[in-house]
């Protein structure tokens, strides 16, 4: 089956404006967790590569949302390699976002019409990117590359660069307003939304709870700039 275009990932996640990220061993939380995601508006997810068998979990996931959640688009992350990002591609990724901006990666998502997400903390990191292509940079760390300042001050000069924040980002009222009032085209959230350690017993219903807030928020102060 032929999932989102490349225009239609990057358009979806420039609309919601969050991209929640995380990583879980446990194929069956993963589950859960991106349906609490998706329930709170939250669709598009970056599931990263960081444990053994993570590649084994995407793959159960991608099916699963297939079925059951066909709205959602479904992106790997801490994807070092071209050959890791060809793997969780014919998996069904359709995005790929690496901790640093890596050309070969970048060629073989190009040659495959998935987005490519790099994280870069400098101007000259985001130049190389965006001349090989990538439509969004990652800023990572967030705030150890500069916080909103580094955004509004890359923005100036570069006004249609796309930024997405990810590394000390909130779901706050005070955090996204600061990151979106710098210019930040969308963000990235992780452990404030979902926690690293999700015991038998966790209320899933929470992360849908904050998502449905997060997502207001983002809306109400993208809709008044």
């Amino acid at each position: 089956m032929v999932g989102k275009t490349r225009i239609e990932t990057i358009q979806r996640m420039l609309d919601i404006g969050i991209v929640p990220l995380f990583f879980q061993k446990d194929a069956q939380k993963a589950k859960r967790i991106a349906a609490a995601c998706i329930e709170g508006g939250l669709s598009c997810i970056e599931v990263t590569n960081r444990g053994v068998g993570a590649v084994h979990v995407f793959s159960e996931l991608a099916a699963y949302c297939r079925e059951h959640h066909p709205e959602a688009v479904l992106g790997a992350g801490t994807v070092q390699d071209q050959a890791t990002a060809a793997i969780f591609i014919q998996e069904g990724a359709e995005f790929i976002v690496s901790p640093y901006f890596d050309l070969e990666t970048a060629l073989v998502c190009n040659k495959r019409k998935i987005p490519y997400f790099p994280g870069c903390a400098s101007a000259t990191e985001i130049h190389t990117a965006e001349t090989y292509g990538v439509e969004i940079c990652k800023i990572f760390p967030g705030t150890s590359a500069g916080g909103p300042g580094f955004i509004k001050a890359v923005m100036g000069p570069c006004p249609r660069s796309l930024l997405m924040p990810t590394g000390g980002v909130e779901p706050t009222n005070e955090s996204l307003s600061s990151w979106f009032n710098a210019g930040a085209a969308c963000v990235g959230l992780g452990s404030q939304l979902i926690p690293s350690h999700i015991p038998d017993d966790f209320d899933y219903g929470h992360i849908t709870r904050t998502a449905r807030t997060a997502v207001s928020i983002a809306a109400e102060i993208r809709r008044r700039k």
